[in-house]
C-alpha cells in the first residue's frame, strides 16, 4: 500500500533509441576496442545493422565521437556528484580515484586511452574529444579547487596537475595492475588537495606548539 504522505514518483522516462543504442555501443567497444573494426563489425557486435548506426550517428567516425564524448561526460558527472557532497577535498579525490580505478571500469578506461592515441594523431573525428579532454576537466577541477578556498590561478595549476597525475596513475594501473603501490602513490599526492586555510591553521598550531610554555 502506498504511503499517502509519500509523494508518488513518476516512472522513469524511456531511454531514447539513439541513447540506448549508444549505450550498447559503449559496452561492446569497451570489451573489444575499435581500432580494427569496421562499422559493419561494430554493428554485428552490438546486435544491430550498420544502416541503423549510420542513421543515428552518420558514420563510423560519428559513432566513435559519440561514444567517447558520452564516456567523458559520465565521468565528469560523477565528479560533480562527489563535489556536491560537501565532503573534504581529500576525501573527494580519494573517492574519485577509487571510482575511476575500479576494475569494472577497466574496459571503458582502455577505450578512453585508445581514443587518446588517435587524438594525438589528429584524427578528425576526435576534434570534439581534443577540445574537451583537457579543457572541460580543467574547468571542472578548477571550480572544485576554487570552491575550497584556492585562488583562481592556483586552482587552475592544481587542476592541470591533478588531471595529469590521475591519468598517469590510471594508465600505469591498466598496464601493470599494481594497485597497492599505485593507491599508495595517489595518497602521496594528497597534500596538493589540502585547502589553504588548513595549511594556515596547521602552521599556526605548529608555531604555538614550538613556543616555550
Amino acid at each position: 500500500m502506498t504511503d499517502p504522505l509519500t509523494p508518488s514518483q513518476p516512472p522513469p522516462a524511456p531511454e531514447a533509441p539513439r541513447d540506448a543504442l549508444l549505450r550498447r555501443c559503449i559496452d561492446a567497444l569497451a570489451r573489444t576496442g575499435f581500432s580494427d573494426l569496421s562499422l559493419r563489425e561494430i554493428a554485428k557486435a552490438v546486435g544491430t545493422s550498420h544502416r541503423m548506426l549510420i542513421y543515428h550517428f552518420g558514420s563510423r567516425d560519428g559513432l566513435l565521437a559519440a561514444v567517447v564524448n558520452a564516456v567523458e561526460a559520465e565521468q565528469r558527472a560523477a565528479l560533480a556528484e562527489l563535489s556536491a557532497s560537501n565532503a573534504d577535498l581529500i576525501d573527494i579525490s580519494r573517492a574519485f580515484w577509487q571510482r575511476i580505478s575500479d576494475p569494472s571500469l577497466a574496459p571503458a578506461e582502455r577505450l578512453f586511452f585508445e581514443v587518446y592515441a588517435h587524438a594525438l594523431r589528429g584524427r578528425p573525428w576526435t576534434d570534439t574529444f581534443r577540445s574537451t579532454v583537457i579543457a572541460a576537466w580543467e574547468r571542472a577541477l578548477s571550480e572544485l579547487f576554487t570552491s575550497h578556498g584556492f585562488a583562481p590561478d592556483d586552482a587552475r595549476s592544481r587542476a592541470r596537475l591533478t588531471l595529469a597525475v590521475a591519468r598517469g596513475l590510471l594508465l600505469d594501473l591498466l598496464i601493470t595492475g599494481d594497485r597497492d603501490v599505485l593507491d599508495d602513490a595517489r595518497e602521496l599526492f594528497a597534500p596538493i588537495m589540502t585547502p589553504p586555510h588548513r595549511d594556515a591553521a596547521a602552521s599556526v598550531a605548529g608555531s604555538r606548539a614550538a613556543q616555550p610554555g
